[in-house]
């Protein structure tokens, strides 16, 4: 899977029936990162399912200043830079402010645009001149169509490896929704879709700290519906946000998968894909019907 953007690009674009981009939301040690890219790569070699190892060395769009960000910019290269060498695995981590593309472009293959920023043409830009594969996550406040202008700036910038992502639409204050017609639609993008099936589902800033303030909650027992969908209709990769230990996971808990369940979903993701031909337009046919 390693090598030059276009030649990682072409292999997940070629992916049977689909590509994995997963690892836990935020890099919390490198042991722990190192041990999280064992057991996935494991299952996924097992399975025969290309993989993209994800954390970040940052979460800048936290609900409270007092959450755990991640390790910064410089160690959490060096720790993905290390995960690259050991288990000889491509690496997503995403950027937030322009400044940061260049570092990261020369330690991640693909770099991921986070949704409340798609539209910043700066920031897609300079992420677009790495050279590396830009994977932009919808905002949860945009229409799928926006997404057409955010892969053109991507490709305007001199970068045709681009990919879309998925990750649900706000629902009132508290709650987002995944609508499936999305996938289809943001095909008119004319670049890959992947769907987020683990941040659809979170509940921003819906869960009541004891003390006061809050934080994101989100319906982790609804991941499978959502990744069924999504494999139903045809996408081209699945994100997910994969953890050993959920529920003392410093970071988006409520909406990681857990790693003892990593398999058996993906099993059974795998059976759905290869029955389903939601890749395929469906051809209808509107001619009078005759007896």
């Amino acid at each position: 899977m390693e090598g030059p953007p276009v030649a990682l690009f072409d292999s997940l674009k070629a992916a049977k029936p689909f590509f994995l981009l997963a690892g836990p939301n935020v890099i919390e040690s490198e042991e722990h990162v190192l041990k999280m890219a064992k057991h996935i790569k494991g299952i996924t070699t097992k399975l025969g399912i290309p993989l993209v190892f994800k954390s970040s060395f940052d979460k800048a769009n936290r609900t409270s200043s007092k959450s755990f960000r991640g390790p910064g910019l410089e160690e959490g290269l060096k720790i993905l830079e290390k995960v690259k060498a050991t288990y000889d695995l491509p690496v997503v981590t995403d950027v937030h402010e322009s400044h940061q593309c260049e570092a990261v472009g020369k330690v991640a293959d693909i770099i991921q645009i986070p949704a409340f920023l798609c539209r910043q043409t700066d920031l897609l830009v300079a992420a677009a001149k790495t050279g590396k594969i830009i994977n932009i996550k919808k905002g949860q406040f945009c229409a799928p169509s926006v997404m057409v202008n955010s892969a053109e700036k991507i490709r305007l910038a001199g970068n045709p490896n681009v990919m879309v992502c998925e990750r649900g639409t706000m629902f009132g204050y508290n709650d987002l929704i995944v609508d499936p017609r999305n996938f289809e639609w943001l095909r008119e993008a004319n670049c890959p879709v992947v769907a987020d099936i683990t941040h659809a589902l979170q509940q921003p800033a819906g869960r009541k700290l004891d003390g006061g303030g809050v934080a994101s909650g989100g319906f982790r027992e609804l991941i499978p519906c959502i990744a069924r969908t999504s494999v139903a209709v045809g996408v081209d990769g699945i994100f997910m946000e994969v953890h050993d230990d959920p529920l003392n996971a410093p970071c988006d808990g409520p909406t990681q998968w857990p790693l003892r369940n990593l398999e058996e979903l993906l099993e059974e993701l795998l059976a759905i894909a290869r029955v389903t031909k939601g890749k395929k337009p469906f051809k209808i046919d509107l001619t009078p019907f005759q007896e």
